[in-house]
């Protein structure tokens, strides 16, 4: 039976701190992710900005959480986080190296040191392909050339994922398997060649509500065991207080507030910030009539986005002549906790 009564509160002292002068493993600096659209397949009609002027950093072993509706750019920042999407402006710089100056071979090498664990766990898996083989693809294609060795790794990385008894998975195919046992398969094959950093898309949406407990923390476990960096995106703050460090909080393409995980569930200052903890639900049968009061509308186009804030046209607490005028910068209202919100800084002068 499973247990979901466990606390799954990340301990910080079980990692040990980045060294003070240890450079970080991802560095995106002033990111610009457009993406072009052409009238009748040849003239130009404008960009999609998908993501616009993103910054931040994350360390060596290091858990971040990327939370937003759908539409907020966070898709997009992770294909391009794993080199799928190419930025029109800035750079992403891994273990020192910058995406930009990488040729076809430094990319796949690239991408060996990233794990990517989707969302849909049955729709990542080849149906066609036992989970041996699926397991054993990508050591063929990084030139893992001996059987034997590539059976170690991939018995190693099943029992990492509690897929035992080992003989028992192996030979199986992914639609004999429940969503769990996939999205363990699916984690398997993100850890199969040792990366640096883990992005997980979404990685507890499609699963059972008992489920989702197991495979958080799992991933905690293998965060913890091989000291891996980690970028899990979501739109449900009910389960990042779990895992993550620190949570960003995304929209209309920008980073409209950062901060360590207390600081963003207990002390968050944006008005979206507070609609996305509105929004999450809680398992309490009083709340079963209770209808919180949310910001209507939906995120906006990012081919024309609105002057001054982009949160503005649902913004309860919207100033005119400020917020419709002036794109807010990022402040620091406390030690690294950030947000971009003109209720936090002081308007430009007219």
């Amino acid at each position: 039976m499973t247990d979901t009564n466990v606390t799954l509160t990340k301990d910080a002292s079980m990692t040990d701190a980045p060294e003070p002068s240890k450079a970080p493993l991802l560095s995106i600096q002033d990111l610009h992710v457009w993406f072009e659209l052409k009238r009748w397949g040849f003239a130009h009609a404008g960009y999609v900005r998908a993501v616009d002027n993103v910054n931040f950093d994350l360390n060596y072993g290091d858990a971040l959480a990327i939370v937003g509706e759908s539409g907020s750019g966070k898709t997009s920042l992770m294909k391009t986080i794993l080199g799928l999407n190419r930025p029109i402006k800035g750079d992403i710089i891994f273990d020192g190296q910058r995406l930009t100056e990488l040729g076809p071979r430094e990319m796949r090498h690239y991408r060996s040191k990233i794990g990517f664990v989707q969302q849909d766990p049955y729709g990542a898996l080849p149906p066609f392909m036992s989970i041996n083989r699926i397991l054993a693809e990508p050591l063929i294609v990084h030139g893992i050339k001996d059987p034997a060795e590539r059976e170690q790794r991939i018995r190693k990385v099943m029992e990492e994922v509690r897929l035992q008894p080992v003989d028992d998975f192996i030979e199986k195919f992914p639609h004999m398997l429940s969503g769990g046992q996939q999205q363990r398969v699916v984690i398997a094959r993100a850890m199969i060649l040792e990366p640096k950093l883990i992005v997980a898309d979404e990685p507890v949406s499609m699963l059972d509500a008992s489920v989702r407990v197991e495979i958080l923390k799992l991933l905690e476990k293998l965060q913890e065991s091989h000291d891996l960096a980690v970028i899990y995106i979501t739109h449900d703050l009910s389960t990042v207080r779990y895992f993550s460090d620190r949570i960003f909080v995304m929209y209309a393409g920008k980073l409209i507030e950062r901060s360590p995980v207390d600081g963003i569930l207990y002390n968050h200052l944006h008005p979206y910030t507070d609609a996305l903890l509105q929004g999450t639900s809680e398992p309490d049968a009083n709340n079963a009539k209770v209808f919180k009061e949310v910001p209507p509308g939906e995120p906006p186009s990012l081919v024309h986005p609105p002057e001054g804030c982009r949160f503005h046209p649902r913004c309860p607490k919207f100033m005119d002549g400020i917020c419709n005028v002036y794109d807010p910068r990022e402040v620091e209202i406390e030690p690294n906790h950030f947000v971009t919100c003109w209720l936090h800084d002081d308007p430009p002068k007219s």
